[in-house]
C-alpha cells in the first residue's frame, strides 16, 4: 500500500506543528515525526484504525494520536490521509467526502 497525503492533511499538520512550535520547537518536530511514524504503519496495517463514527463507512478510518484524529480512507492500492483534527473539534463530514 502506498500512502498519499491530501493537501488539506498537509496543511493541517503544518498548522498544528506551527502552533506547538510557538512554545516548543523540539516538541513540534517530535510531534510531526510521530504522526508520520503512525501513518507509515498503515502501509502494512491499513485496517488498524477505527471506523470514523460520523461517516460509518469501513473505508473511512481514523488513528488517534494524542489529542488528534488522523482521518484516512482505504482505497484499492493506497491509503489517503484526508485530514488531521483535534479530538474536540467537530469533524465537518463535507471536508472529507467533499
Amino acid at each position: 500500500m502506498r500512502i498519499v497525503w491530501s493537501p488539506l492533511a498537509v496543511d493541517r499538520a503544518s498548522e498544528i506543528a506551527g502552533y506547538i512550535a510557538q512554545d516548543n520547537p523540539t516538541a513540534a518536530e517530535n510531534w510531526v515525526n510521530a504522526v508520520f511514524a503512525q501513518v507509515g504503519r498503515l502501509k502494512s496495517f491499513p485496517d488498524r484504525g477505527r471506523v470514523v463514527s460520523e461517516i460509518n463507512n469501513d473505508s473511512f478510518r481514523e488513528l488517534i494520536y494524542g489529542n488528534y484524529r488522523i482521518i484516512y480512507r482505504i482505497e484499492e492500492k493506497q491509503v489517503s490521509i484526508l485530514t488531521i483534527r483535534h479530538g474536540k473539534q467537530i469533524l465537518p463530514v463535507d471536508e472529507i467526502l467533499g
